[in-house]
């Protein structure tokens, strides 16, 4: 289920919630690339950046015209992962295969613990 919650999307799992920002223009069924913080039922979170390989295109594009990474040649960001097709469903749909296979350590960086008072804001909510 997706619903918006103030400045940010909340796409809730049994397994995990994902918290992406509304950005201007990006709607959860046409997003391309996003950024997300995901909350698991344990208290530990991790960050992903979900982008198409349309995305990654242009972003080499743009880096050949401004000279950056070698003129375009090579492309990082960190905690990265590729979608073929747009939309929040599939972005999780990618993190539940990540937790289902045992990769999702690999894929996705460990966030530090949330302090109390941030660990009380969200009590509850996952799980």
């Amino acid at each position: 289920m997706i619903t918006l919650d103030g400045a940010f999307y909340r796409i809730m799992d049994p397994e995990f919630e994902m918290r992406i920002p509304a950005w201007e223009g990006y709607e959860p069924a046409t997003a391309d690339e996003a950024d997300a913080t995901i909350y698991f039922p344990d208290g530990s979170r991790r960050y992903a950046t979900f982008m198409t390989l349309d995305v990654v295109r242009k972003k080499m594009d743009g880096d050949a015209r401004t000279g950056e990474c070698l003129g375009g040649r090579y492309f990082y960001w960190s905690d990265l992962i590729i979608i073929r097709d747009v939309g929040f469903e599939g972005m999780a749909a990618a993190i539940r295969d990540l937790i289902t296979s045992g990769y999702i350590e690999n894929a996705c960086g460990l966030l530090e613990p949330l302090d109390d008072e941030e660990e009380d804001d969200i009590q509850g909510e996952v799980g």
